[in-house]
């Protein structure tokens, strides 16, 4: 690294480029300036100073100077805080748009010594303290704002370790990165008709399991209409319940899709393949350039959303 590199200012806030392999910080990763109160310090060095030269004081010159040995030998300390650890990146926790993504990170101590006041931080921030040879997992959270994938940002780990004069921090650059799926959309809206649907095949009416939606007909119970629908002009539709799960398949189609653009389009499919999942309804899954047939478990979810994604 040359010097123009060395000195570069983003590597003091960002880090160094973004790699996947554990981080072992050393002298070129850990950087140390005062803290407001080690800055205090030193003015009270400097006063102590002008004191003992004005008035001539040997006890004056002593305390300045044993004040200031103090104060260089906290830079040593504060920088074996964080000298020698290990951080390394673990698994990534996908989220729906809005929502805050998860990230693990292990912190690894292969040395002797107990590390204090510790603090990690992504977005938010955790504090921790290790004895000697021993590891750290923490999950740190960075809220998304739009569907795809999804890049965080410096993972930064930092101490004011032992007395608060400096803080000593490392900023890592790990490709942490995860999948946003689109947010599903609030409105409740019937799963889309299809010839193997059959509104009430395998289920019970009189079960306390949230199903579905359908068109009210004469005869649904006033309780079950859905009134909010109907209040913003969508018709009225009556809420369906049940007790066993249900047999029948039905067929998500992005063309057949209500919503005014793509991200309302894919927003109610998400919501789609939510509420047919936790009812046990086996989907198909339709995107332009993408058909799934019909299934249901963890796999054919997971799936399902990527491709919302991704899209």
């Amino acid at each position: 690294m040359n010097l123009k590199e060395r000195f570069r200012l983003s590597r003091f806030v960002s880090g160094e480029k973004a790699v996947d392999a554990p981080v072992v910080l050393n002298h070129r990763r850990i950087f140390i300036l005062p803290t407001q109160r080690g800055l205090g310090f030193v003015l009270l060095i400097t006063v102590l100073l002008l004191i003992a030269f004005v008035y001539n004081n040997n006890l004056a010159y002593m305390l300045a100077f044993l004040l200031a040995s103090i104060f260089f030998v906290t830079i040593l300390h504060s920088y074996k805080a964080l000298a020698g650890l290990v951080v390394q990146k673990g698994r990534s926790q996908s989220a729906f748009a809005g929502e805050a993504a998860g990230f693990d990170i292990h912190i690894n101590n292969p040395t002797g010594m107990e590390r204090h006041q510790l603090q990690i931080t992504l977005q938010d921030t955790q504090n921790l303290d290790m004895q000697p040879q021993s590891a750290a997992h923490v999950t740190l959270y960075s809220v998304t704002k739009k569907r795809g994938r999804y890049q965080a940002g410096s993972v930064t780990l930092s101490s004011t370790y032992p007395l608060g004069l400096f803080r000593t921090w490392s900023p890592i650059r790990f490709n942490l990165h995860t999948l946003v799926y689109p947010k599903p959309a609030h409105l409740e809206i019937p799963f889309p008709k299809t010839p193997s649907a059959q509104a009430q095949q395998g289920f019970s009416k009189n079960g306390d399991e949230f199903y579905g939606l359908q068109e009210y007909q004469s005869g649904d119970s006033i309780k079950h209409i859905h009134w909010k629908a109907f209040a913003k002009g969508l018709g009225v539709f009556s809420k369906q319940y049940g007790g066993e799960q249900a047999s029948e398949e039905i067929r998500l189609d992005y063309d057949q899709t209500p919503g005014h653009n793509i991200e309302e389009r894919l927003s109610q499919l998400c919501r789609w393949v939510i509420d047919a999942e936790q009812a046990g309804i086996r989907y198909g899954f339709s995107l332009p350039g993408l058909t799934l047939p019909p299934d249901s478990g963890l796999v054919h979810y997971r799936k399902c959303l990527e491709a919302l994604a991704l899209f």
